[in-house]
């Protein structure tokens, strides 16, 4: 099963989105925004990659956060505050036979379909 999260209108994850249905891959797609996410998946997405990562700190919602909560980031504490903000999530994030991939290289994702 392939799972693709991501926010809709993200030009990264629209781009993964087309790359994996050009090629014939059939996936389900998870919109970060639906405010459906839980905390098993967050933990579970951190688990498999890295929360450094998982964690966009280049976008405008890490930016806006209060300096309090950004130099409070742990291991800890950043699977609520990936829940809490899940716009914090770099994307797309890509499931593939249970592989987690972080973000969207049409190079990458052929290695990953053609192994």
């Amino acid at each position: 099963m392939t799972v693709l999260y991501g926010i809709k209108n993200c030009d990264s994850v629209k781009k993964a989105r087309k790359w994996l249905s050009e090629q014939g891959y059939a996936h389900d797609f998870y919109d970060l925004r639906s405010g459906d996410l839980n905390l098993k998946t967050v933990v579970r997405l951190i688990e498999m990659t890295n929360s450094d990562v998982l964690l966009n700190r280049r976008g405008t919602t890490w930016r806006n956060l209060d300096s309090a909560i950004k130099e409070s980031v742990n291991q800890e504490n950043i699977a609520e505050l990936l829940l809490a903000n899940p716009t914090l999530i770099k994307r797309p994030v890509l499931d593939y036979d249970g592989r987690i991939t972080v973000g969207f290289k049409p190079e990458l994702y052929s290695t990953i379909f053609n192994h």
